[in-house]
């Protein structure tokens, strides 16, 4: 589901690529809000938060805001790099090192209280943190997809979704009315599934705190050792069918 690239890509690929990523997301969104009380998966409202602490004068409370929407920023700025260096080099695995750095944020804060940092009330640096992480994997999922699959946020997606119901609803007989369900069927499934890793991650928060991220930071190995191992079965049967003479 990672190594598919343009016309390579199946409904499928991006289908695992939906469910899987955005379960992960889910989770993290439900950890930022109840830790910190903090967006970590977007960053639409912290224009608003931004705006109003800018207007009133409180410049110094506007400025997490602005490093929020940073990170994020910058989250998808080096995930592209990596990515762009690794087609570059002609490497295979596009995904591996943003995904890694994903994984190694997310277990690095879900141990954030065991590293004794002086200003531990500070909840910011999680949050940044937090929003680096989402921007690598956002940039990542839409570069794949190319475009197709958003797992970090829930906004263009609703209307997406909505426009796509209605079409359904007026052209059923249409042409193009497959492909539009198989679309449909995507954004329920990333909906389904970013709704799922919230309600994981909000019951697990209360009984583990912080440490819920390292149940994100599994499910991405598991995903990373799950795309392997398909990938490599699939490359086994086709070199040993054409090894298989025609009878």
């Amino acid at each position: 589901m990672f190594r598919h690239q343009g016309k390579n890509r199946t409904f499928k690929h991006n289908l695992r690529l939906a469910s899987n990523l955005s379960l992960i997301a889910g989770i993290v969104n439900s950890v930022g809000v109840l830790a910190i009380g903090t967006l970590t998966t977007n960053v639409t409202g912290h224009f608003a938060y931004f705006s109003e602490e800018f207007i009133t004068g409180r410049y110094s409370n506007a400025v997490p805001y602005i490093l929020y929407i940073l990170f994020f920023f910058l989250g998808a700025f080096v995930s592209n790099s990596f990515i762009e260096i690794a087609a570059i080099r002609k490497k295979k695995y596009l995904h591996t090192t943003p995904m890694f750095l994903e994984l190694f944020l997310l277990v690095f804060v879900g141990f954030w209280n065991y590293w004794n940092f002086k200003n531990t009330a500070d909840t910011n640096q999680i949050a940044y943190l937090l929003l680096f992480a989402m921007g690598l994997q956002n940039a990542l999922v839409t570069k794949i997809s190319q475009s197709t699959v958003r797992t970090t946020h829930l906004t263009g997606l609703f209307t997406d979704l909505g426009i796509e119901i209605s079409q359904f609803i007026f052209y059923r007989n249409h042409p193009n009315t497959p492909k539009l369900k198989k679309n449909i069927f995507l954004k329920l499934s990333i909906v389904f599934f970013f709704f799922t890793g919230c309600i994981s991650g909000t019951l697990l928060f209360y009984q583990i705190g912080l440490k819920t991220l390292l149940l994100a930071a599994i499910l991405i190995a598991i995903v990373l050792t799950m795309d392997n191992l398909i990938f490599y079965y699939n490359f086994t049967l086709r070199k040993l069918r054409r090894k298989t003479p025609v009878k």
